[in-house]
């Protein structure tokens, strides 16, 4: 296993660590040096730390059933390394979750800017096509290629999609 820190080189500062098992599994530990976000960002570390305090352990128990020290303990619950890709299942076990929720803060943070995403994505594509059917309609009309009434039907669609654009940004 290897970590691959993610360096700000002005800096010095170490951004976020990433855990390189060698069968090639990547665990991204998340951590983020203190002042880079005001929101406080649910990492893998803060979801250990949880479901610890939630079962009652300390960390000193908590690396007697892992097998490892409570150092490494307290190394993951601030985010400064991860635990071994092999001892997920078994931390999920410890804790009485599923892997898959153990994991869930990583799919939740990817999973969460999606839809402000996919509403900006809707954004240019209606702009896009609007400003093609506007450039279409004004070249093929100075080639003669397209009859008048065509060329307003360009626009209007055009205008339709500048006019949905707006609605949406109205309802948001």
């Amino acid at each position: 296993m290897r970590v691959k820190p993610d360096i700000n080189y002005q800096s010095g500062q170490v951004n976020r660590l990433s855990v390189a098992h060698k069968r090639g599994n990547m665990i991204d530990c998340g951590h983020q040096r203190k002042g880079a976000s005001d929101m406080k960002k649910q990492t893998l570390g803060n979801r250990i730390a949880g479901l610890r305090k939630e079962n009652g352990m300390t960390q000193l128990e908590l690396a007697g059933r892992m097998g490892v020290t409570d150092k490494a303990v307290s190394k993951w619950e601030r985010d400064l390394s991860c635990p071994d890709v092999n001892s997920i299942a078994r931390l999920a076990g410890i804790f009485g979750v599923s892997v898959d929720e153990l994991m869930q803060v990583m799919a939740d943070a990817h999973q969460a800017p999606a839809a402000g995403r996919l509403q900006d994505t809707l954004q240019l594509v209606l702009k896009a096509v609007a400003v093609a059917m506007g450039v279409a309609a004004a070249v093929l009309s100075l080639m003669n290629k397209v009859e008048a009434r065509s060329a307003a039907g360009m626009l209007g669609l055009g205008l339709a999609c500048l006019a949905v654009a707006q609605l949406s940004v109205k309802a948001q």
